[in-house]
């Protein structure tokens, strides 16, 4: 890297988080800025802020402020403030809550009043894909809401981290008019298959000494 582009100064972009509490918005921020996820829900009271730093395909320097925006906000009076200025907009839902899913029509259309003629981009965000054999919300039904609204659409899990680096990053290249390479696009499914690779097999080793351990306390036992 030159000193030419470590002196690019950065485009700077906002990005709204937006949907029902519990749908999983700040573990979706999260594993994104921080590659962490939180078992324990903890509900976002208000709003909260981070700032993740990415590079796209045309060494452009993007710094991405990324608004928290808790559940409990819709239909408030600081909504309006939230979300002004931004040029992202990432609708999220839980696939095993049928009804987060519903609501994001009303956050989608008020968001959308409150923007008037500057309307950013959107992205229609199933979240909680890991949990396939629970889902309550259809393809169909997401495919439908996506298209009818011309949404970028993402299946991702914030909790094995897969797809989320690419959602930002595919809405980030949207705004600014950049096609991702397909060896971008490939990067990030692969590392997301390390990573579950990587916990399947933590898990493995973590069931083999469960087995071990209860093994040699029945052997105990018996003497």
């Amino acid at each position: 890297m030159s000193d030419s582009e470590d002196d690019t100064e950065d485009v700077q972009l906002k990005f709204v988080v937006l949907g029902d509490g519990s749908s999983g918005k700040t573990s979706l921020i999260t594993r994104y800025t921080q590659d962490q996820f939180g078992r324990n829900y903890e509900q976002t009271v208000g709003l909260d802020f981070f700032l993740k730093r990415i590079r796209l395909t045309n060494k452009k320097n993007v710094s991405l402020k990324i608004w928290d925006i808790g559940g409990q906000t819709l239909g408030g009076n600081m909504l309006d403030k939230y979300v002004f200025g931004a040029q992202g907009v990432l609708l999220v839902y839980d696939v095993t809550n049928h009804h987060s899913f519903e609501n994001l029509e009303e956050w989608y259309e008020i968001v959308k009043s409150m923007a008037h003629d500057s309307q950013p981009h959107y992205a229609l965000v199933a979240n909680k894909c890991d949990l396939e054999h629970l889902r309550t919300v259809t393809k169909d039904k997401h495919m439908t809401f996506a298209t009818k609204n011309k949404l970028q659409s993402h299946y991702i899990s914030a909790k094995t981290g897969d797809s989320v680096d690419l959602c930002f990053k595919m809405l980030a290249a949207d705004i600014l008019g950049i096609k991702l390479t397909r060896a971008e696009t490939e990067q990030a499914h692969r590392i997301v298959t390390a990573e579950i690779a990587n916990s399947a097999n933590s898990e493995a080793v973590k069931i083999a000494s469960v087995r071990r351990k209860q093994q040699k306390s029945s052997f105990c036992s018996l003497q």
